[in-house]
């Protein structure tokens, strides 16, 4: 082999790597627990930022370790295909908690134990069952 092509080679390869690189470092493998009624699912984060148009679902943001929790999941009425805006939780009267669904988390903030900021962040990305 030539030096000319063991050069393109290592040019192609190494550009190979770089796209893998930058592919993982966007999308990824699924990872990131979310919870949605009780059902726990995982997410592939993608590199989106959404304009304040159209329908989103919340995912509501607990902080402190714990996982999310999303309002709505696949095949439920109202789900917006994964489009979402996150408002972050803060815990006022009770320790940090893991709620599952958001009829829990509405409860306690009706019940003044947390409260809810408004929208940090609009974005889309899938939830996949967790078996």
């Amino acid at each position: 082999m030539s030096c000319k092509h063991i050069l393109i080679l290592a040019v192609v390869v190494s550009g190979g790597l770089l796209l893998s690189a930058v592919a993982d470092a966007q999308l990824g493998p699924p990872s990131g627990t979310i919870y949605a009624s009780d059902r726990m699912f995982k997410t592939i984060g993608t590199p989106t930022d959404l304009p304040n148009r159209g329908q989103f679902d919340t995912i509501y943001a607990l902080g402190n370790g714990l996982a999310n929790v999303a309002e709505a999941a696949p095949g439920e009425p109202g789900f917006n295909g994964g489009r979402w805006e996150v408002r972050e939780v803060t815990f006022l009267t009770i320790v940090p908690t893991q709620f599952t669904n958001d009829e829990d988390i509405l409860a306690a903030v009706e019940a003044g134990q947390i409260s809810i900021g408004p929208v940090v962040r609009r974005f889309e990305c899938p939830l996949i069952p967790v078996n």
